[in-house]
């Protein structure tokens, strides 16, 4: 495949999710907490089904093609950026598989403040991690 192609894939994907990321932080999480206790658990549950539909496909794009890049970076893109970024990308995943998925199974059972808290509090640390991995998918485009 070629190189720049790559980079352009990669960056659509990580643009993205960091824009995604950062509409969740901004808009989606707050609102949870305006959800009535009696429709929470509903919209709990859609919210999760609908999410996954859209973020599964984007963030395995994004993951193959971090490892394509990881494999192979192009001389656009210096591997030391590509394997911070592909760090940053794997810190991404064990946040929402460890902290983010377990947070919204708790709140699949009816409406918890405790939780809601520290789901929007821990999901800052990925808005964090897309946002500099979407600088760097840019800079990386600059490059070449």
């Amino acid at each position: 495949m070629d190189p720049n192609a790559v980079l352009v894939l990669h960056a659509a994907a990580t643009w993205f999710m960091a824009g995604l990321v950062w509409f969740v932080q901004l808009v989606h999480y707050p609102l949870m907490g305006r959800v009535g206790s009696g429709e929470f658990p509903l919209y709990e549950a859609l919210h999760q089904q609908r999410t996954t539909w859209i973020v599964a496909p984007a963030m395995t794009l994004e993951a193959a093609l971090a490892a394509w890049l990881a494999w192979r970076p192009p001389a656009a893109a210096p591997s030391g950026s590509v394997l911070a970024a592909a760090a940053l990308l794997a810190a991404i995943w064990v946040s929402t598989f460890a902290v983010q998925v377990p947070l919204h199974a708790r709140l699949s059972a009816g409406f918890d403040a405790a939780a809601h808290r520290r789901l929007v509090r821990t999901n800052w640390w990925r808005t964090l991690g897309w946002s500099v991995r979407a600088c760097l998918a840019a800079w990386w485009l600059m490059r070449g």
